[in-house]
């Protein structure tokens, strides 16, 4: 089985910054693509960002500049970090993994965790 678990989120006031984590566990022999996804109140999941194994970092347009996701191979962990956050920032982010198993390649996502930016 493999687990996917967020942190990091909670309440912000506009322009303030948070740090999500996203730490994978148990059996599997490989992860490729990790990424973030959020889907606002109301609304559609969307990417926000994705990581290869490799290293490169792929945004949604409206985000660059302002947020920034990072990748440690040897933790299993992708990292969210953001900035000047904005009240429509507000979501639920979830993180998801292409991960390698003895049967094959198959996607695992985190439960979420809610980001609030409001004064």
């Amino acid at each position: 089985q493999v687990q996917l678990v967020e942190s990091g989120g909670g309440l912000v006031q506009p322009g303030g910054s948070l740090r999500l984590s996203c730490a994978a566990s148990g059996s599997f022999f490989s992860i490729a693509a990790m990424g973030w996804h959020r889907q606002p109140p109301g609304k559609e999941r969307e990417l926000v960002a994705s990581h290869t194994a490799g290293g490169r970092a792929n945004y949604a347009d409206s985000l660059k500049g302002r947020f920034t996701i990072s990748r440690d191979n040897a933790k299993n962990t992708i990292y969210l970090h953001m900035n000047s956050l904005k009240p429509e920032d507000t979501a639920v982010y979830y993180c998801d993994a292409e991960v390698y198993r003895a049967t094959g390649w198959s996607d695992y996502w985190g439960q979420g965790t809610q980001v609030t930016v409001s004064s």
